[in-house]
């Protein structure tokens, strides 16, 4: 049996993601309180075969009850019961303003008098324990409801195994960092083909533009870096039981140089054998 534990930030997207996972054959549940999930498992795994994925949203709704989620969490995986937990987060003014655009009340609203900027960072304390023992980690401020799912459908579609999934990710510095990435790497000091008028609307994904990046000293001297440094730590995170790793390269526009970098770790990862998935954020955006 496969167990995903939804949780987060109120406001980040994990009622999206549920539904994502429901589309693709998991069991969901919203809003479950953390003290029910043994006694749920424990009659799901008496259902024949007819429950082997199992989804469930718990998070600051519950109260008190969300406090031990860690530990029920460790009494699943103490009887043998596979258990992921996926961690949705989102920036504060992001949070505020979906609560403003949506009206509605944050959990935390009475105990702090309505101020909902003061609920987000209470939530944020009391949930950073759980997110630091989070196996997939989303940052949703700036993704859209299809970037979600792809990301969301990329880790869950295929069954879990312990395999290492490498995700390599673009994006301009001027929208925002990739906060869901584990290590982000700038390439904003390598020239600029936007300045080229011939490179300036293309991307990344053209030869061009991946030519033209990669004819400098430096951009070859930063991959072969970068390719030695990649290629060492990803057995050491394999080691520490790290299932997911995420890597982001950025550069200004999210056009150019990073997806050239992205695309450049693909190939060098899929000839080692390594899963890899790309996406490449903000390559459309003007």
């Amino acid at each position: 049996m496969e167990v995903v534990i939804i949780t987060g930030m109120s406001g980040s997207g994990k009622s999206g993601a549920a539904k994502v996972l429901e589309d693709i054959g998991y069991f969901c549940i919203d809003n479950m309180p953390p003290e029910l999930l043994p006694k749920f498992i424990e009659i799901s795994s008496k259902s024949a075969g007819e429950i082997e994925k199992i989804a469930i949203v718990t998070d600051i709704r519950g109260g008190e009850l969300f406090f031990r989620l860690s530990e029920y969490i460790d009494e699943l995986s103490d009887i043998g019961i596979s258990v992921k937990l996926l961690f949705l987060d989102a920036s504060d003014n992001v949070i505020i303003q979906r609560y403003k655009e949506t009206r509605r009340k944050h959990p935390l609203d009475e105990r702090v008098e309505g101020n909902v900027r003061q609920a987000v960072q209470l939530e944020r304390e009391i949930l950073a324990p759980i997110r630091e023992k989070a196996d997939y980690y989303f940052d949703t401020s700036l993704t859209s409801l299809a970037q979600l799912k792809d990301q969301v459908k990329s880790i869950f579609l295929e069954k879990a195994s312990d395999s290492m999934i490498v995700s390599l990710i673009s994006f301009g510095f001027k929208y925002g960092a990739a906060n869901e990435a584990d290590l982000i790497f700038d390439v904003r000091c390598l020239p600029n083909p936007f300045y080229l008028p011939e490179l300036k609307n293309k991307t990344g994904l053209d030869a061009e533009v991946r030519d033209y990046v990669m004819s400098h000293d430096a951009a070859k001297e930063l991959r072969e870096k970068l390719e030695d440094l990649i290629e060492f730590l990803i057995p050491l995170y394999v080691k520490e039981g790290k299932s997911q790793l995420v890597i982001a390269f950025g550069c200004t526009g999210g056009k150019h140089r990073s997806v050239t970098f992205v695309e450049n770790m693909r190939d060098f990862l899929e000839e080692r054998g390594i899963k890899v998935r790309v996406s490449h954020r903000d390559i459309g955006k003007n």
